[in-house]
């Protein structure tokens, strides 16, 4: 008799998605109107921009930098439409990256550096426009905004990476938001009655995967549109915690809603280190949680079994079940697990940042998660780039309203949501998400 040869489960590379002749010039479009901006409005800068890179009681002082500010802008924007053009010849094919891999790696560099450099012009505009408007010169800190992007960019790395798991599982987690929101609730409720951070920081975990749960109940079981339960299952959350909100925690503020908030931990020796030891190694614990969580996602995804028969569900469920893997079973797990990950990034509104609940104080904090993970193409370590960046344009506005920049205060709260679609509609281009991503999978 001939043996029987289990079959084995396909290679999961995704291909390239092919890109309209119009949208392959979105890149260098978008690039050509940021060295503009730099030169023909940022330019306009007078005087001089300070920059300081020492935080208050550090150990080592290092030197403020000094900058010409109109200078330095109108050399950001040539720079600029330098990239622009060398984009343009790589899109039209005049000059050649290599293969794909190189391609897309020069593509996220130039990225990068057209980014740095309108945020170097804007710093420098920004700082010059004080003294140009009469009022004293109060030089931007860079550490302290670095620091302020990183903790800004806390419950969006933790939200792309839940958006990651359940997306890589096969289910399309639109109730990020939600899981957030009620996390945020019942950390509040759980530390100020008992008077513990950590049991706090356990009941908003549990939290977000209750929410987890009920997705992965209607979405698996009962085949519910994903989209729309998402949708659903976010006004849900919000309507059930402003209810309890104004029902409990207004009469009862001091019992209820007056929760402690976690300390900075400093990492010894790291945390000394110039400019980037106060940014990476003197933070919450939840900046710490969220690298462990990072690193965990990161490895099991692509180097365990665990992940590779994620991967397998959320791109080719027949094939996985075919050789033995439970995919439902698989998927109910994911999205709670997942879940877990997004409580935590909730209970940090309230125990690691603010101190208190407030009605909606999420702020779609959610969704722009979610263009996280599609910005960094389904990765966890992209999501987390791209939350980065995100948690930056937020902590920038802060900044530039604390300054008094000319520019209206109701223009720079709208930062972070225009960055978002700018980012999404214009620069991440088409992205090929995992093939059964929101189908639902029916055993035959």
């Amino acid at each position: 008799m001939s043996a029987v040869v289990a079959p084995r489960l396909p290679v999961l590379l995704p291909s390239e998605p092919r890109v309209s002749r119009t949208r392959r010039f979105a890149g260098p479009v978008v690039f050509l109107a940021f060295g503009l901006v730099d030169i023909l409005a940022l330019g306009r800068a007078h005087g001089s921009a300070t920059l300081a890179f020492t935080p208050e009681f550090a150990k080592v002082t290092v030197p403020n930098l000094t900058l010409p500010a109109a200078a330095t802008s109108i050399t950001c924007g040539v720079l600029t439409l330098l990239l622009a053009l060398a984009r343009l010849l790589e899109v039209t094919g005049t000059i050649r990256t290599g293969s794909p891999h190189t391609t897309r790696l020069w593509r996220r560099i130039a990225l990068g550096l057209v980014l740095f450099l309108f945020v170097l012009a804007l710093l420098c505009w920004s700082d010059a426009s004080q003294s140009s408007s009469g009022t004293q010169a109060i030089p931007i800190n860079i550490v302290n905004l670095m620091q302020g992007s990183l903790s800004q960019s806390i419950p969006i790395m933790l939200g792309a990476i839940t958006g990651v798991i359940c997306s890589r599982s096969g289910v399309i987690n639109i109730a990020i938001e939600g899981q957030l929101l009620l996390g945020a609730f019942c950390a509040a409720i759980a530390t100020t009655a008992t008077g513990s951070l950590w049991i706090g920081l356990i009941c908003g975990a549990l939290a977000g995967s209750l929410v987890g749960a009920l997705l992965a109940v209607f979405a698996i079981a009962y085949v519910v549109d994903q989209v729309v339960l998402g949708v659903v299952l976010n006004g849900l959350v919000l309507g059930l915690t402003g209810y309890l909100y104004n029902s409990l925690m207004v009469p009862y503020a001091n019992t209820l809603n007056n929760p402690a908030t976690f300390n900075p931990v400093k990492i010894p020796l790291i945390g000394d280190i110039p400019i980037l030891g106060p940014v990476f190694a003197d933070s919450s614990p939840f900046l710490y949680i969220t690298y462990a969580v990072l690193i965990a996602v990161s490895f099991g995804l692509f180097r365990t079994r665990w992940g590779l028969r994620t991967r397998a569900v959320g791109e080719h469920p027949v094939a996985a079940d075919t050789v033995g893997i439970r995919v439902l079973a698989l998927r109910y797990r994911n999205v709670i697990l997942a879940g877990l990950i997004a409580g935590i990034g909730g209970a940090y509104f309230t125990v690691g940042s603010v101190g208190s609940f407030g009605i909606d104080m999420t702020s779609g904090v959610g969704y722009i998660a979610l263009a996280a993970m599609i910005f960094g193409r389904y990765t966890p370590v992209g999501a987390v780039l791209a939350a980065l960046l995100f948690g930056f344009t937020t902590e920038l506005q802060s900044v530039l309203s604390s300054i008094n920049v000319p520019i209206q205060s109701n223009l720079l709260l709208m930062t972070p949501y225009v960055v978002t679609i700018v980012v999404v509609a214009g620069l991440v281009g088409k992205v090929r998400g995992p093939k059964a991503e929101g189908v639902p999978y029916v055993k035959a």
